[in-house]
């Protein structure tokens, strides 16, 4: 029995006054801090001015409709995106959803540890911040550290990122805005142009706008926070208040670092993965303090590195719970150690991360790699809300008796520009960006599809294709 239903078992049947509710502040705060991050605000910068407006869209068209529409199958079947897909459309399509939910970040850590490298050579010596072979051991020596942490079954590692809003966004983030508007004040001329003109960005062909692709990541991960909805007192209000409020404090915190650091550093000099440290460093210059350079660079790592830990365990549990129950997994990958931890996935999935870690001391240009994996992750992932977009209209059509503690206003619409947009951006993702135009155009759609497409539809395929009766005997 588990400590939920021992609790339920063992406590009085609740009632209105024993029921413990949260504020819609409180679910706006709580998705802000699972939301908002420094990380992708260098990617913005580069478009200076314009990047007001690279974030407001994908905010109004992927980030509003999956968090309304989540919140509705959130609120009227558990089990999460495995469920909603299942029922919506098949057990299948179900496993794929949650596969790619747990693949993208196969992808994703290295990109994100590819920031904490390039943030800790600021403290060591900031040549290092481009240096492949750096970013490479780094990767590795942090992922490796955190499967160590993970396997041991260490309680309360999630606490570990619970401070991270505060460490490495908001501190951080108003700092360096303050510091930033600091530095025009005293005369300084921005880097990046701050004139009407410069509202939108320049059209160059669809390669201009691909960097966009990377804000559908930073905005992802709503549809775990739609699961608290059923917490609210009156959700069908209170939920819609919770999620605008949000969505306005993560362009807050999105776009004043990104146009704190395009005031400071050029975009021809911005680095994707060393940018927020640029700035830091360059402003603290401005102001004889770049002592503090240093202290901030630990902050953000810190933050970072708390963040991989509690993303480490969760994605690939999912995935493990879900391939016990239906046998999708090989006996291999379905075992747990003597901590009850899925220790066999992680280790493989380290393999993958370790392999991938290379790319780093092999390619010469750090942030060409960054956008890559940034772009897979991102496309991976897509998949998953694509199939999430249609099990919602089809729930709603199939099942509209349902107990549904919420209903999303106009779903069917919703839905539709949510699948458009995660559609788009998948597409757009295959073209390469303008920043890297002088790469092989070959060797990026290379990369590019044969991680998206094998790692989120191959590999599933193959798993089901090949699976085994025993498979699903082995973990009864």
């Amino acid at each position: 029995m588990s400590a939920e239903a021992e609790d339920q078992a063992s406590s009085p049947p609740k009632t209105a006054q024993t029921l413990k509710y949260i504020s819609w502040v409180a679910l706006a705060l709580m998705t802000t801090s699972s939301v908002a991050s420094l990380r992708p605000s260098p990617t913005m910068a580069v478009y200076g001015l314009a990047s007001i407006f690279l974030y407001i869209v994908p905010a109004v068209v992927f980030l509003l409709p999956t968090a309304l529409v989540s919140a509705e199958l959130a609120s009227g079947w558990d089990g999460g995106v495995f469920n909603w897909v299942s029922q919506g459309l098949s057990k299948p399509m179900g496993f794929l959803a949650v596969w790619c939910q747990f693949a993208m970040t196969i992808f994703y850590y290295p990109s994100l540890l590819g920031f904490v490298a390039s943030t800790l050579a600021y403290v060591i010596n900031p040549d290092l911040a481009s240096s492949g072979l750096w970013t490479a051991i780094v990767i590795m020596v942090c992922y490796w550290a955190g499967v160590w942490v993970s396997s041991r079954g260490t309680s309360g590692v999630a606490g570990l990122a619970s401070g991270g809003l505060i460490i490495g966004t908001l501190v951080p983030g108003a700092l360096l805005v303050i510091l930033g508007i600091a530095f025009l004040g005293q005369g300084n001329e921005s880097a990046a142009p701050m004139t009407a003109d410069h509202l939108l960005p320049a059209w160059a062909g669809l390669s201009s706008l691909v960097l966009i692709v990377n804000n559908f990541l930073s905005y992802s991960g709503m549809e775990m926070n739609a699961v608290h909805v059923s917490s609210l007192r009156k959700p069908g209000k209170e939920f819609p208040r919770a999620m605008f409020l949000a969505m306005g404090l993560v362009l807050l915190i999105f776009i004043l670092p990104a146009l704190a650091i395009s005031w400071i550093v050029p975009a021809e000099e911005l680095s994707l993965t060393a940018g927020v440290m640029q700035a830091f460093d360059a402003v603290f210059a401005a102001f004889d303090s770049q002592w503090l350079t240093p202290i901030l660079g630990i902050m953000l790592v810190a933050a970072s590195l708390g963040g991989m830990l509690t993303w480490l365990a969760g994605p690939s549990r999912g995935l493990l719970l879900i391939s016990r129950r239906e046998g999708y997994l090989p006996p291999f990958l379905q075992r747990l150690n003597k901590h009850g931890v899925q220790q066999n996935i992680l280790v493989t999935q380290g393999l993958v991360t370790t392999v991938i870690a290379l790319a780093y001391a092999f390619i010469p240009d750090v942030s060409s790699v960054y956008w890559i994996f940034s772009v897979i992750t991102t496309q991976v992932y897509l998949i998953m809300y694509l199939l999430m977009f249609v099990a919602a209209v089809r729930l709603r059509r199939t099942q509209p008796d349902h107990p549904r503690g919420y209903r999303a206003p106009m779903l069917t619409g919703l839905c539709g520009i949510g699948f458009a947009a995660s559609l788009a951006a998948l597409l757009i993702g295959f073209v390469p960006s303008s920043q890297f135009g002088g790469g092989n155009v070959g060797t990026y759609l290379a990369i590019v599809a044969g991680g998206a497409l094998g790692l989120g539809l191959l590999v599933p395929y193959l798993f089901y294709r090949f699976r085994k009766p025993s498979w699903k005997e082995a973990a009864a």
